[in-house]
Formats: C-alpha cells, sequence, structure tokens
C-alpha cells in the first residue's frame, strides 16, 4: 500500500520535473494508458480506485483533457470509507458537467449521504449538489436538503451548508422548491442561536423572499428582533465579531431584507406587537448614534459605515418624516464634507494597471462612482490613455462609462467634442449609435480627424452627419473649402459599408443645397448610385437624384433639407445601454446609474414589465425581451394604437376533428395517451397530480423527414386567478426529423375553475402551422379519494342537502356486447376522475357511489359525493353529485356525464 502511495507521489513529481511540454505530455499519455488498461482488467480495490481517480483528477487539473474514470469516481461516492468517498466527490464536481449521464447514477449515493448521521457525509453530499447542481439532481434532493436545514439533531456547519445549498438550487432551478410551503420552517431557523446559520439562512430567505412577498412577510418581526439582539442586547459570539463591529455581513443582510417590504408590513407587526417598532426604531437609533464618531481604523471605519448606510436606507424607506432620518441627515452632511472624499483617487487610477482583472474592473467602477465636475477632466483623460492598452472585454463597458461622463460634465463645447472624437478613434468598433450621433459642434475638427489615412467607420459617420449640418459654417475658411470637404469624405465611403454610404448620400443632398459649386459632382454620384445592387442605396440615390435635377427655382430640395431641429431632452440612451449590460444583480432593490428619479422610473417601468409578462406564454417572454432593446431607443414616444389593447389575451381557436375529441375525451379519466395526432406531429401526454398540484410531460414527435422549425409551444389560461400553468423551461425551437421531444407543465389548481387550458403549438413545416387544442386539466384532477363506512357516507350526503349543492342528470349509456350494463367501464370512468370507489354502500351491485375531497392553495379543500344508477331495461343512468360547492358539483357532473354518455 506504501509503494502505491509512493507510486502516485511519483507521478506527481515527474510532471513537475519535466523540462519541457513535450515530456510532461509524454508521461502523462503513458500513464493514462495504464491507469486505462487497469480500469479495463479490472479487480481493482477501493483504495486502487482512489489512487488511479487521484491521478486523473490532477491530470485534469493541470488543463488536460481525460475521458476516463467516470464510472470509479461513482463507485468511490457509494464507498463507506471516507477517503475514497472525498475522492469520488472531487472527481464528480471537478470531471463532470450538469448534463453529463453519470450524474444520474450518484443520486441515490447522494441521497444516501444526506440520510446518514455522518456530518462529514452530509457536508461532502451537499458540496456536490451544489456545485454540480444539475437539474434531475435539484428536483430529486431539494426535499432532502431542506430537511437537513430545518432538523433539530443537524450541526451547525450542516445547516449552513445546506441553506447555501438551498439558495444556489433556487436560483438555478426555483421551480423545484416550494418557496411559499416551506416558509415558516425556513423563517423559524433565524432563531438559531449561531450567528453563522443565521448569516447563511438569511441570504436564503433574501432570494426567496423577493420572489414570495406575502409568504415570507413573517420574517420581518425575525428580523428586528434579531437585529434588536445583536445591536442592544450584544447577543452575539466574540468570533463573529469583525474590528469590533458586531456580525456586519448579517446586520447589512438583515437591514436589507427588511427593506424589501413596504411600511405597511411594519404597520401590521406593530399591530400584533409593540414591541417590534419600539425595538427597530432603537436599534436604528443605536446603531447612526454609535457611527457618530469615526475611529482611526480603516477595517472598523469601513465595517461600521456598510451598516449605517443600510440603516439610513431603512430610515428613509420606512418614515421620510421620521426624527431618524434628521440624524441621518447629519451624519451623510458629515460624509460629504469629508476632505478625505477623493483622497485616493491618483492610488485608484494606478489600480487600472493592476495584474489582476477583477482588481481592474472595480478601479474602473469605483472611478466612475466618484468622478464629478471638478475631477471629471482628470478621471475621463485617464480612461482615455488607459483605453488604448485595456483589455477587449472591458472596453465596451469603457466607451460607454466615458460617454456618460463627459456628456454628464462637459464644461464646454470644445472638450466635450475632443474627447469624443478621441474616443472614436481609440476604440471605433465599441462605440455605439447613441456615442456618435451626438456630436453638434465639431466641422473643423471632425475634418482634421477624416484627414488621417485611417479613419474609423464611426467617424465616417460622424463627419457624413456634421459635415453635412455644419460644414458650411468652415466653408470660407482656409483648407475647408467644399470641394476639400468633398474630397477627404469621399475617398473614404469606398471602405464603408452601405448602411454608412447611405448616411453620405444624404450628406451629398445636404451639399447640393447649399454647395452649388460641386453640384455636377454630386449629380455625377447620384448616377452613378441609381445603379448599384443594394435596394437602400439604389432608392436613396433614385430620390436624391431626382430632387438635385429640379429647378433652381423650385423651393423643394431647400424645405427638405432645412436643419436638424434640437433633440428633446429625454432619458439618455448611454445610461439606458450601460444598465442593460450591466443587468440586474440578485438583489432586485439595487439602484440604477442616474440617482432617485430614473430608479424611481426603473421600479414603475420593472413593475410593468413582470406584470405583462406574468400574462404572457412562456415562450413569448423571451423575444418580449429581445424587442426591448429596439424599443428603448423609441423613449418618449406613444406607438401605442388603442385597438391593440386587448388583442393580447385572445383566445386561441381551437383545432377541431372527431378524433381530438375522442382523445381529449379518454384523457380526462386517464393519466396518458395521445392528445393530437396528424402526418406530422403527434403530441402526446403523461400527468400525476397531488394535491392542489400537478405536472405533466408532453411529448411532441416529429413524424417527417424532414425537420419542424420555428417551433414554439404556449399555454393559454383564461382564469389565472383559478389556475395556473407553467412550462418549466423554454423549449429548443427546431425539432429534428422523427425525433421527439419532452416539456413539462407545472399546474396549480388555487380555486374551483371550469375553463381548462389550451396548448398551441406552432411550427414551419413548407408552411406555417398551428395547432390548439385543450389539455384535459379538469377540476376532478385535484381530487383525492376518501374512504367512508355506508352510515358516514349517507350523513354527509344528508347533510350536503339538495339543490344547490346537488347536481343530477339522466343521459343514455350503451350496453357491452352481450347486452349488459358495462360496469368496469363505468368503474374505470368513476376512479379515473379520482374519486375512491365506496364498496357495500348501495345494495345494487350495478350502483357505484363514489367520496372525494378537492384541493385548491387558496380556497382549501371541497369535500364531494356521487352517486351513479344504470338502467340496463331503459338504457339509461342518473348521475347524482353532491358537493359543498355549487360550481363543483357542477362541473363534476358535466364531466362524468361526458365521458359516459352515448352519442
Amino acid at each position: 500500500m506504501a509503494s502505491n502511495m509512493r507510486g502516485l507521489t511519483q507521478f506527481i513529481a515527474d510532471i513537475r520535473g519535466a523540462r519541457v511540454r513535450e515530456l510532461e505530455e509524454k508521461r502523462i499519455n503513458k500513464e493514462m494508458a495504464n491507469i486505462r488498461k487497469k480500469f479495463k482488467d479490472g479487480n481493482l480495490d477501493g483504495y486502487q480506485k482512489k489512487k488511479y481517480v487521484a491521478k486523473i483528477i490532477f491530470t485534469y487539473i493541470l488543463g488536460y483533457k481525460v475521458d476516463i474514470g467516470h464510472l470509479e469516481a461513482v463507485n468511490l461516492i457509494s464507498s463507506s470509507k471516507y477517503s475514497e468517498k472525498q475522492i469520488g466527490y472531487l472527481a464528480v464536481t471537478l470531471l463532470m458537467h450538469e448534463n453529463s449521464d453519470f450524474l444520474r447514477l450518484v443520486v441515490n449515493s447522494i441521497r444516501k449521504d444526506l440520510d446518514e448521521n455522518n456530518e462529514v457525509h452530509n457536508c461532502l453530499a451537499l458540496h456536490a449538489i451544489a456545485n454540480v447542481g444539475s437539474s434531475e439532481m435539484a428536483e430529486a434532493l431539494a426535499e432532502d436538503v431542506h430537511r437537513l436545514l430545518i432538523s433539530p439533531t443537524s450541526m451547525t456547519f450542516v445547516k449552513k451548508k445546506a441553506a447555501l445549498t438551498l439558495l444556489r438550487i433556487y436560483r438555478k432551478r426555483p421551480e423545484v422548491i416550494p418557496a411559499a410551503e416551506w416558509a415558516l420552517r425556513l423563517v423559524s431557523v433565524m432563531d438559531d442561536q449561531d450567528l453563522g446559520v443565521v448569516l447563511c439562512v438569511t441570504s436564503l430567505i433574501m432570494a426567496l423572499a423577493q420572489d414570495h412577498a406575502d409568504a415570507y412577510a413573517v420574517c420581518y418581526t425575525k428580523a428586528v428582533d434579531r437585529l434588536h439582539r445583536i445591536v442592544i442586547e450584544h447577543e452575539y459570539s466574540g468570533i463573529y465579531t469583525y474590528y469590533k463591529v458586531p456580525a456586519p455581513w448579517l446586520q447589512v443582510k438583515l437591514l436589507r431584507l427588511l427593506q424589501y417590504y413596504p411600511p405597511t408590513v411594519l404597520r401590521y407587526c406593530q399591530q400584533r406587537t409593540r414591541h417590534s417598532k419600539m425595538s427597530l426604531t432603537e436599534t436604528l437609533h443605536t446603531i447612526m448614534t454609535s457611527s457618530a464618531e469615526p475611529s482611526r481604523n480603516v477595517q472598523h471605519n469601513n465595517a461600521q459605515n456598510a451598516v449605517l448606510f443600510e440603516a439610513i436606507s431603512l430610515a428613509i424607506h420606512l418614515d421620510t418624516r421620521s426624527p431618524l432620518v434628521d440624524t441621518a441627515a447629519v451624519l451623510l452632511a458629515r460624509f460629504i464634507s469629508s476632505k478625505e472624499t477623493n483622497k485616493h483617487q491618483g492610488t485608484i487610477i494606478l489600480s487600472l494597471r493592476d495584474k489582476d482583472i477583477s482588481v481592474r474592473r472595480r478601479a474602473l467602477d469605483l472611478l466612475y462612482s466618484m468622478c464629478d465636475v471638478d475631477n471629471s477632466e482628470l478621471i475621463v483623460g485617464e480612461l482615455l490613455r488607459y483605453l488604448k492598452v485595456a483589455d477587449y472585454v472591458l472596453r465596451e463597458e469603457m466607451v460607454l462609462k466615458i460617454a456618460i461622463l463627459t456628456e454628464k460634465y462637459a464644461s464646454s463645447y470644445k472638450w466635450y467634442v475632443d474627447t469624443i472624437l478621441q474616443l472614436i478613434s481609440a476604440a471605433g468598433d465599441h462605440v455605439g449609435e447613441e456615442v456618435w450621433y451626438r456630436v453638434e459642434y465639431a466641422a473643423r475638427v471632425v475634418f482634421e480627424y477624416l484627414k488621417t489615412p485611417s479613419a474609423h467607420e464611426s467617424l465616417v459617420k460622424v463627419g457624413g452627419y456634421i459635415l453635412g449640418e455644419y460644414g458650411h459654417l468652415i466653408a470660407n475658411e482656409p483648407g475647408y473649402s467644399p470641394v476639400e470637404q468633398f474630397q477627404v469624405l469621399h475617398s473614404k465611403s469606398q471602405f464603408c459599408v452601405a448602411p454608412t454610404r447611405s448616411l453620405l448620400l444624404s450628406t451629398y443632398i445636404k451639399w447640393v443645397n447649399v454647395f452649388p459649386e460641386i453640384k455636377p459632382q454630386l449629380i455625377n454620384i447620384f448616377e452613378r448610385y441609381r445603379h448599384v445592387l443594394d435596394a437602400e442605396l439604389q432608392q436613396r440615390a433614385c430620390e436624391y437624384y431626382a430632387l438635385a435635377c429640379l429647378p433652381d427655382d423650385n423651393e423643394m430640395l431647400q424645405n427638405v433639407c432645412e436643419e436638424m431641429p434640437p433633440f428633446p431632452p429625454r432619458v439618455s440612451g448611454l445610461t439606458s445601454r450601460l444598465n442593460r449590460k450591466m443587468a440586474d444583480t440578485e438583489d432586485k432593490r439595487t439602484w440604477i446609474h442616474g440617482g432617485r428619479e430614473m430608479n424611481l422610473e426603473q421600479q414603475q417601468m420593472t413593475t410593468l414589465m413582470r406584470s405583462k409578462q406574468a400574462e404572457l406564454p412562456v415562450n413569448e417572454s423571451a423575444s418580449e425581451s429581445a424587442d426591448s432593446t429596439m424599443l428603448n431607443s423609441l423613449a418618449g414616444l406613444n406607438l401605442t394604437s388603442p385597438s391593440e389593447a386587448g388583442e393580447s389575451g385572445a383566445i386561441p381557436r381551437l383545432t377541431v376533428g372527431p378524433s381530438i375529441d375522442k382523445w381529449y375525451k379518454k384523457l380526462t379519466y386517464s393519466a396518458e395517451g395521445v392528445l393530437y395526432e396528424d402526418v406530422q406531429i403527434q403530441i402526446g401526454m403523461k400527468s400525476r397530480f397531488q394535491g392542489y398540484l400537478g405536472q405533466l410531460a408532453i411529448y411532441f414527435g416529429n413524424k417527417v423527414s424532414a425537420p419542424l422549425t420555428s417551433f414554439t409551444s404556449t399555454v393559454y389560461v383564461s382564469d389565472s386567478e383559478a389556475i395556473s400553468a407553467t412550462f418549466a423551461k423554454i423549449p429548443a425551437n427546431v425539432l429534428a426529423p422523427r425525433t421527439q421531444s419532452q416539456q413539462l407543465l407545472q399546474v396549480e389548481c388555487k380555486k374551483v375553475f371550469t375553463s381548462h387550458p389550451i396548448l398551441t403549438v406552432s411550427f414551419l413545416a413548407g408552411a406555417h402551422q398551428s395547432i390548439s387544442i385543450r389539455l384535459p386539466i379538469t377540476v376532478t384532477k385535484f381530487f383525492e379519494g376518501v374512504k367512508f363506512g355506508q352510515a358516514d357516507f349517507f350523513e354527509r350526503w344528508k347533510l350536503i342537502g339538495g339543490s344547490p349543492r346537488e347536481s343530477q342528470t339522466v343521459f343514455p349509456i350503451a350496453l357491452d356486447a352481450a347486452g349488459h350494463i358495462d360496469l368496469p367501464h363505468n368503474r374505470r370512468i368513476v376512479s379515473g376522475n379520482h374519486f375512491e370507489i365506496l364498496e357495500g354502500i348501495d345494495p345494487n351491485p350495478n350502483n357505484i357511489v363514489g367520496a372525494a375531497v378537492l384541493h385548491t392553495s387558496v380556497d382549501g379543500k371541497v369535500g364531494c359525493l356521487l352517486r351513479l344508477e344504470p338502467n340496463r331495461e331503459a338504457k339509461l343512468c342518473r348521475l347524482t353529485v353532491r358537493s359543498t360547492s355549487e360550481e363543483v358539483a357542477a362541473e363534476v357532473q358535466k364531466l362524468v356525464e361526458a365521458a359516459l354518455r352515448t352519442e
């Protein structure tokens, strides 16, 4: 065993001792061949597997591609020895991606380790789930992780890891976490004695509360109480003190969590216990008081100020007229008047050239944030100098920030124009349309830039716009004559793309109006472009040629070529673009660039967009977000016509056919079957329901030898307050030939419903095809059978009573081939509607008696009883349904009758 360990050590030493890469690769290839042979021969014990897998891991860490050892790593996880299990878990998290087929083999082993009373095994399993986090793993193991978190027997370090693992799962697969159902148990963990556990579970609750605010409102009082115990009662361990500041990270998170809820929640808490408001006010006052005098220790000040700023934000959030806000104003005034505000400006500028790209990125963010009227020229100048050597990944963001700062703090037109033109020259590839069109006064300077041999295309566009609008202002100066302007600008056109040449044609028609001396040259250009292949260029050239050939006394050309009016004031497109680039953070309360007004507008827009997206089918939300980029550039314009307002919620037109109705009818009392089928596509489904939740696996099969492109599937729900139906993820938009894809549809019954969701499938197969069919999601799918004795049944039957909570009908039925009542068929339909068939209740063996309970997430449970009485001689059947809800009785009667009735 010792010699084997020496072999592993020797392998690592050989790799490190290789003088050139070729020798290293030769040694690795030799070792991989030996390991592959050992694995193929088999008969390896756990220790040998561990050793060889460790070599594979080391090889992978060096950057070499490995394609062996996956199965052996899976086997090591199931070992009872810690050293072998540890190597197995390490290999799984490093060598396997989240879609690896091997991960399915380890789910049971991970669940076993989660269930053990061994804390070390628990932690290894939690690490694997958090690091790999495949969809299948998250769905299968979320319950086990939750159990470890809330278990009173779990160790503190296990609880911390479990909370962070759940947070990882929720961020990746939020639909597998029943957030509302777990709310009370998760919030109760905030009372844990260990502040580390509280910190981790608070991070989890912050993520959940942003999406499920009502369910987690109970965390408000918990957060207030914990803050009071830390700040006022000093109830914390010394290990959580950072430079004499008690648990600053936890304080910041708790203060921020409280800001997720409106002040009305505080009033509700105050009604429940007056101590809440008093303790919160006292806590905030104590935080502000303790921060009144700064310390000489920088780390202490940083931690204390982080807590202070969150406390000030919370005080303003709760009541802008409270005495706490007055105290906060005094403290903020002290920071504003501080002479140390920008004392580290030089150090930050030097950090732009740090070796670590993360430091460079933070330095860029900090310089952007600290820029003001006094230091803007210095900071922008440094950023421009650094832009020439900056990392490619930072350039686009730098261009945006330089343009915003230049626009915001421009002290003169000259500095603004010079800066923007330097920006275009240094990084023209990253300069968008928002930047170049902003230059309004730069004719002379841009002309000089255009004379350079390698002028960027963005500079040509700037030159075309500015010289076309303002070139006449410099035409009388030496070196800037109309002929010289034309020659310099036109010499660049041959290297430009069609959109830029289109802009130059617009410049030329403006020159026809103001520079008659070069009109013949310009008309020749229009004549030449009338015959190009590009439709846009050709159309412009033809129109401009007609305008240029008008008689001199015609005023049309003069009216068409009037100067552009000033742009109306509106939200900066540059700032909007930067905010889109920075994207949303995990904290949805985080502010964006632009000040209080812009943040209020952003919050209103975000709320509106979320409400709109909630009304859209799943597959349409992606296209909507893509279109928003273009719509943002049209800020301030109302493009919505009144007639379009109500069309988004139109009910899809159902596809009709006898087979469709037959398939749908069968699936109302079956768990799986065909929904639709034609020569091109087959749609099938499998379903399972538990309580008020359900899941449908919908299968789409391409029956032809050509792919179905632009494939989309959406679900329409007419009453979203009664039932919700959403796809777990957006499907692929191409269905390959003769293949099948699957989508999972998550369903929740909130209240009693009578209208069924509609599935719409559209695709291209030579022509556009659209299919809309009802989904067999009926109210009885959320039934759960209930067993009763004869006495209990009739007692409840009489208790419910007759109309209106009774629904009864008589309808014709078919007999079987022997002329008897088809009793098995009748029982199959009743049980398929999730009724429990009660034996021995009715003395007539042909009659069927059933009982069930409907589960809803909002209205709770609703009882339902059924009696089916067929008559062989009359070929008729009487169906009676009684329920504590009139709607349920009527709907169940309709569903069961439709399945039994003879057409």
